[in-house]
């Protein structure tokens, strides 16, 4: 199963395959649906390597196969 990451606004929304999922007022990730196991962990990653990166200027769309 492939998960896709797609940035709708840097650091506070993000489409994980087709699930939105977003920054509350406190900080914590959050999301109408629950995520499988494998969405949970490329997200996980994806914010270790992108969100909090402040070198990426810009996020990109990313695609995690597992």
């Amino acid at each position: 199963m492939s998960v896709k990451i797609k940035p709708v606004t840097d650091h506070e929304i993000y489409k994980v395959n087709e699930h939105t999922i977003f920054k509350d007022g406190l900080g914590n990730w959050n999301c109408s649906n629950d995520l499988s196991h494998k969405e949970r962990e490329a997200f996980n990653q994806y914010e270790s390597i992108v969100i909090k990166n402040p070198r990426f200027k810009k996020h990109t769309t990313a695609t995690y196969k597992g």
